[in-house]
C-alpha cells in the first residue's frame, strides 16, 4: 500500500526562522494530534503558527479520506522568508539597522502504515 502525504504551507509569518526551529524541533515526529496537544502548552509565540499549520494539514488530510488518528508529522521545516530591512536613527547622526526577518513554515504528514 502506498503512503500518502499531506502538505500545508504558512508563508510570510513575521517571525525569525531561529525561534520557530526552536519550538518545531519538539514536535517532529509526533502524532498529529499529541503535537497539537504539546503546542497548546507552550509558552513561546511561535507555537500559534505552527499548531494552525499543523491544524490545516489535518483539515486537508481529512478532507481526502485520511484517518486522524493514523496521522504523524513525516516532516516540517522554517525556511527564511524575504527580511524587511528597517531603520532607526541613533545619535550624533548615526544609523542603526533593525532586520525584521520572516519564514515559511511547511509541515508534511504521513499516515502510519499499519501493521497486519
Amino acid at each position: 500500500m502506498e503512503e500518502f502525504k499531506v502538505r500545508a504551507v504558512a508563508r510570510y509569518i513575521p517571525m525569525s526562522p531561529q525561534k520557530v526551529r526552536r519550538v518545531i524541533d519538539q514536535v517532529r515526529g509526533l502524532g498529529a494530534d499529541e503535537a497539537l496537544e504539546l503546542l497548546r502548552f507552550m509558552p513561546q509565540a511561535a507555537a500559534r503558527p505552527v499548531a494552525k499549520v499543523i491544524r490545516s494539514a489535518i483539515a486537508n488530510a481529512e478532507d481526502i479520506g485520511l484517518v486522524r488518528e493514523d496521522l504523524y508529522i513525516a516532516e516540517i521545516r522554517a525556511d527564511d522568508g524575504p527580511t524587511r530591512k528597517w531603520r532607526r536613527f541613533g545619535a550624533r547622526g548615526r544609523f542603526k539597522p533593525i532586520l525584521r526577518r520572516s519564514c515559511h513554515i511547511t509541515v508534511v504528514l504521513a499516515e502510519e502504515a499499519e501493521e497486519v
